[in-house]
């Protein structure tokens, strides 16, 4: 598939301050890419760098095949970007600043416009400098996917939006992939990330610690499990499993809970030899994952970049 973003080695440096550090990516056309990471680990430092808003210590960047700083005009074109401190000009009202942002475009229909003010809720007869936070990120929204850009540069995107508009604003990104649009989406939120990525980057300290889909960063990750029986069952029929840590019978022998790591495959196939009435296995959420991640101490990061199919 084609690489829309390709990273090479990127590093950046502010004095004897780390920014970013030798990292290597490549995001292809149609994918959801959610970067995440917490406030200082080099999420906006990525960005501006794809933007040319700061320039690379070292290393390499392009994005579409053009080089951000000497195609910088040609590919700020055919990019749409919401950064995470966006602000806008206060003297105007909504509609006035919308429709001369889309004329430094060259023109964005009208409809247009309208349809992603209404859907966001935002109202355009509202003056720029007595919006909330909330309704200024909204501009943001719409000024970074009026003109249907071929690939979404987002930071923090959902910054100040209520429950209702984050929905809609997933619902957005979700459109924008089926339409053949690439998305890169920096979050510290992870359930957002979860519900629209197809692959996922945790950044901790300028340093790449994972790349890959959310199925398979699970992978060998820890499952509660808790399984109820119909009649009690022996004490020994779980013990020495695969995986498993702290299972263990109850009084009655039967009820069944502890964890299982990896696979519940071999748990599965010894619960088939008893009658289950119930069984409950609580999925690590992606939020858990990146705790693991960047809590850990981990040295590489696990890049086995399954592509979106």
């Amino acid at each position: 598939m084609e690489n829309v973003i390709e990273l090479r080695e990127l590093t950046k440096t502010y004095g004897t301050r780390r920014g970013l550090t030798g990292l290597t990516l490549d995001v292809v056309r149609g994918e959801v890419f959610g970067f995440l990471g917490p406030n200082g680990a080099g999420k906006s430092t990525t960005i501006r760098l794809l933007l040319d808003l700061i320039r690379p210590t070292a290393g390499s960047a392009t994005v579409l095949g053009l080089d951000p700083r000497g195609e910088g005009v040609e590919l700020r074109r055919r990019v749409g970007y919401l950064a995470g401190d966006f602000v806008c000009d206060g003297r105007q009202n909504v509609r006035s600043y919308l429709r001369f942002l889309a004329a430094l475009r060259g023109g964005v229909p009208e409809a247009r416009i309208d349809d992603l003010a209404d859907r966001l809720g935002l109202d355009q007869t509202a003056k720029i400098k007595k919006l909330s936070k909330g309704n200024r990120q909204k501009v943001g929204l719409v000024q970074a996917f009026m003109h249907t850009p071929e690939v979404l540069i987002l930071d923090e995107p959902t910054s100040g939006l209520d429950p209702l508009v984050q929905q809609t604003f997933l619902d957005m990104v979700a459109e924008a992939a089926a339409g053949g649009q690439t998305v890169f989406m920096s979050s510290h939120i992870m359930s957002e990330v979860e519900a629209v990525a197809h692959r996922v980057g945790i950044i901790r300290d300028g340093r790449l610690v994972a790349l890959d889909t959310v199925a398979n960063l699970r992978t060998g990750t820890v499952r509660d499990v808790e399984v109820t029986f119909e009649t009690s069952v022996p004490a020994t029929a779980f013990a020495d499993l695969p995986g498993a840590s702290r299972l263990s019978l109850d009084e009655t022998g039967t009820t069944l809970s502890g964890q299982v790591a990896g696979s519940p495959d071999a748990l599965i196939k010894a619960l088939s030899r008893y009658t289950v009435t119930s069984l409950r296995a609580t999925e690590p959420a992606l939020e858990e994952l990146f705790h693991s991640y960047y809590e850990g101490a981990e040295a590489a990061p696990r890049t086995e970049s399954a592509r979106i199919a």
